[in-house]
């Protein structure tokens, strides 16, 4: 027999319970929270679940989240084109920004090599990279993926694609310890990180 109520609340409960780092008393209290709430505040956040899903779709230059086929960052006449920021998740983009100082343009893999769970390469969007470098107008290339062992294997693997094309390759700077992930760093860790970053070396 179901622990709850009706067969729509638990069925609520299990998809809330599918979104990352939710359990299940977590679920239970959004579910209930949506359930006890107006209908027009559950028809909102149906609306822009939907719409989130409807609209968004991948920057054409850089693979950032965009609802136009460049995002805004892209867009942005006032960026340093000469250098790129390449970083795991879309997410990263969003912390750099919100930490301030960075204000070139940024390339989003959406993953890291991983052979084991078969992300290679051409899973990650080097090649569009290598184009936008090999384009002739990227002076830097800033890799600000992760300190994890998959992380810090994307890096060198980026850093030997890029080498021949004698763009300068600098590595983010870290006041975080190896293995940790760039979602849980601070504001201020993150923008001294990039002020901070350094030449990659062969």
């Amino acid at each position: 027999m179901s622990r709850y109520a009706t067969q729509s609340l638990a069925r609520l409960v299990t998809e809330v319970r599918r979104l990352p780092g939710v359990g299940i008393k977590l679920a239970e209290r959004i579910a209930l929270h949506i359930l006890e709430g107006s209908e027009s505040r559950a028809q909102s956040l149906a609306e822009a679940i939907l719409a989130v899903k409807e609209k968004v779709v991948l920057c054409g230059e850089c693979f950032n989240y965009s609802e136009d086929s460049l995002c805004s960052i892209c867009r942005d006449e006032g960026r340093n084109r000469e250098q790129i920021c390449v970083v795991e998740q879309a997410r990263d983009v969003h912390l750099f920004e919100a930490a301030g100082g960075y204000q070139g343009l940024y390339h989003v893999l959406h993953g890291v090599l991983a052979p084991l769970d078969g992300v290679g390469p051409d899973q990650l969007r080097l090649d569009h990279l290598m184009k936008r470098v090999e384009g002739g107008n990227v002076a830097e290339v800033v890799l600000a993926t992760s300190p994890t062992t998959e992380g810090e294997a994307t890096a060198l693997y980026i850093q030997k694609r890029l080498k021949p094309t004698g763009v300068k390759i600098s590595r983010i700077a870290y006041g975080l310890p190896v293995g940790s992930d760039l979602e849980y760093a601070d504001q201020v860790t993150l923008s001294r990180s990039l002020t901070g970053r350094r030449e990659m070396e062969s």
